[in-house]
C-alpha cells in the first residue's frame, strides 16, 4: 500500500482493529485518491480489500440531478449516492462546505472511473474553515483533506510473510502473526517488495566417546521478495569450533558454506484473523567454508570425527523444501519436509538427509489484542533429522549414520512491526547415531529479524 503515490508511509497506516482487520490513514497532501488503486495493491500482496470508508472535506457542487463534493488541495470530485443522500442534503445549496462521511467505491474503468460516496454521514460546515481540512476524527494531522476510516483488509494488513508475511508487509497491511517460525521454515514471505536481516547465533555442545565439542556458530540470512509469491536469500555462517578429548584442548575458527534460497509460495488461503499458506523452496549449498580439519596428533579421533569438526558437512549440496502453516486467532500450526543431497569435497560429506519439523505457536500476549507489536509468542517446535552413511577418502563410513528427534521449546517477541528477538533451546529426545557421528546435547539459538 505505501507504493502508491496517495498512500503515507507504513508507520502512519494505523491498526485499530488486527482481528478485524481494520486500518486507518490519511493519503498524502495534493495526492488524488482511488479505490481501485488501493485494491489492486493490497490484492498483488496477497489480500482481499472488503470496504472502506472515506471521509472527506470539500464544497457542494451539483451537475444535473447529482450531487458531488469537490475536496480541498486536489480539487477532486465525489459523487455523493444512494438512498439516503437527498435526506442529508436536503436544505443544502451548491458552494456549501461539507464534510461527507461514507463507503469509498471506483465505478467504472480508465477514463470513465469517477470515486463515489455512499454517505452515512455529511455534516455542513463554517465558510471560515475552508482553508483547513474538515475531517478531524482521531485527531489526525489536518495536513490532507481526506482520510480512510474502517478500511477493512480481508486477512490482516502486514503480511506477516505472518504478520511479517507482520509485522512486515511494506506493500499492504499487517496479519495477525509475527514473523515466523525459528526451526521450521515458514511459507510466508515476509515482506512484499521489501526484506528481512535475520542474525542468529547457536551455541551448541556435542559429544562422541571421550571426545567433548563446543561450537558458536553466527548465521546471517538477508532475503527480499520481489512478487507476492516469491522470495529470494542468502544464508551466510561463521563458526567457532573447540574441542577436548581429554588429554588436548585446541579450537578453530571459519567460514561456513554459502546457501542461496528461492521460495515459492503457490497457495494462500486468507481470513480475518487467520489464513493458510504453502510454499516450496530450493537451496543451493556452495562449497565456500573451510575444509581443513584438526591433525591426528591434534585429536585422538577418527578422520571422520575430525573432519566433523569443520564449519561444513561436505561440498555442494541440494536442498528440498515443502511448507504449511495455518493460523486462526491466537493458535499457529505449521510444519515442513526437507530433504538434502550432498557431494562430496576432498572426500569427505556426511550422509543425505531427511528433515521433518514442526511449529505450535501461541499468541500468550498481549491479553487485549487489537494492534499489532508487543507480541509475546510461546512457541513448541519439534525437530526429526535422519542422516544416511557419510564417506571419508572415497569409502563409505558404516558406523555414521543417525537418526534424531528433538523438541525445542522457544519465545518470539514482536518489539515493533519491524523488529522480532527470538530465542530456542533445541534438547534431544531420541539419539539412535553412529559410533562416529557427534551427538548433540543442546542447542541454544538467540537471534533477532528487521524487515526492511
Amino acid at each position: 500500500m505505501s507504493r502508491l503515490e496517495f498512500a503515507p508511509k507504513l508507520k502512519e497506516v494505523e491498526i485499530v482493529d488486527i482481528k478485524k482487520g481494520l486500518g486507518v490513514f490519511r493519503p498524502r497532501p495534493g495526492r488524488r485518491v482511488a479505490f481501485a488503486d488501493l485494491k489492486g495493491a493490497l490484492r498483488k500482496a496477497g489480500y482481499t480489500l472488503a470496504s472502506a470508508e472515506i471521509t472527506v472535506a470539500g464544497t457542494l457542487a451539483r451537475e444535473g440531478e447529482y450531487w458531488r463534493v469537490v475536496a480541498d488541495d486536489t480539487g477532486q470530485h465525489f459523487a455523493l449516492e444512494g438512498a439516503d443522500v437527498e435526506r442529508l442534503l436536503a436544505g443544502a445549496v451548491e458552494g456549501s462546505r461539507v464534510e461527507a462521511a461514507g463507503d469509498w467505491q471506483t465505478v467504472g474503468e480508465k477514463t470513465d472511473a469517477r470515486e463515489r460516496i455512499a454517505p452515512r454521514l455529511l455534516k455542513k460546515t463554517a465558510g471560515e474553515e475552508k482553508s483547513r481540512p474538515a475531517a478531524r476524527a482521531r485527531e489526525k494531522p489536518e495536513t490532507a483533506v481526506a482520510y480512510f476510516v474502517g478500511a477493512r483488509f480481508v486477512g490482516g494488513l502486514f503480511e506477516g510473510e505472518r504478520h511479517f508475511d507482520a509485522p512486515s508487509e511494506t506493500t499492504a497491511a499487517p496479519t495477525a502473526k509475527p514473523a515466523a517460525p525459528i526451526r521450521t521454515t515458514p511459507p510466508g514471505l515476509t515482506v512484499y517488495k521489501g526484506g528481512a536481516v535475520t542474525p542468529r547465533i547457536y551455541f551448541v555442545k556435542q559429544h562422541v566417546g571421550g571426545l567433548e565439542v563446543r561450537r558458536q556458530v553466527l548465521d546471517i540470512s538477508v532475503s527480499y521478495t520481489p512478487t507476492p509469491r516469491l522470495q529470494l536469500e542468502a544464508e551466510v555462517p561463521f563458526a567457532r569450533t573447540s574441542f577436548d578429548d581429554g588429554a588436548r584442548r585446541g579450537a578453530g575458527f571459519g567460514l561456513g558454506n554459502v546457501t542461496l534460497w528461492a521460495k515459492y509460495r503457490f497457495y494462500r488461503s486468507v481470513k480475518t484473523y487467520g489464513d493458510r499458506q504453502a510454499a516450496a523452496r530450493v537451496g543451493l549449498e556452495l562449497p565456500t567454508g573451510k575444509r581443513d580439519a584438526p591433525k591426528a596428533a591434534v585429536v585422538n579421533a577418527p578422520d571422520f570425527v575430525r573432519q566433523q569438526l569443520t564449519p561444513i558437512s561436505g561440498g555442494f549440496a541440494t536442498h528440498f523444501d515443502a511448507t504449511f502453516s495455518q493460523a486462526g486467532g491466537r493458535l499457529i500450526f505449521g510444519g515442513n519436509v526437507e530433504g538434502v543431497v550432498r557431494a562430496e569435497r576432498a572426500g569427505f560429506r556426511t550422509g543425505h538427509e531427511l528433515r521433518a519439523n514442526t511449529d505450535l505457536e501461541y499468541v500468550l500476549l498481549p491479553r487485549r489484542y487489537d494492534t499489532p507489536g508487543g507480541e509475546l509468542f510461546v512457541i513448541l517446535e519439534t525437530n526429526f533429522v535422519w542422516r544416511g552413511r557419510g564417506r571419508m577418502g572415497g569409502a563409505v563410513v558404516d558406523d555414521s549414520k543417525a537418526t534424531e528427534f528433538y523438541l525445542s521449546p522457544g519465545l518470539q517477541y514482536a518489539a515493533q512491526p519491524r523488529l522480532v528477538f527470538e530465542g530456542s533451546l533445541q534438547l534431544p529426545v531420541v539419539r539412535h547415531t553412529g559410533a562416529q557421528s557427534l551427538k548433540t546435547d543442546y542447542n541454544l539459538l538467540l537471534g533477532m529479524k528487521y524487515l526492511f
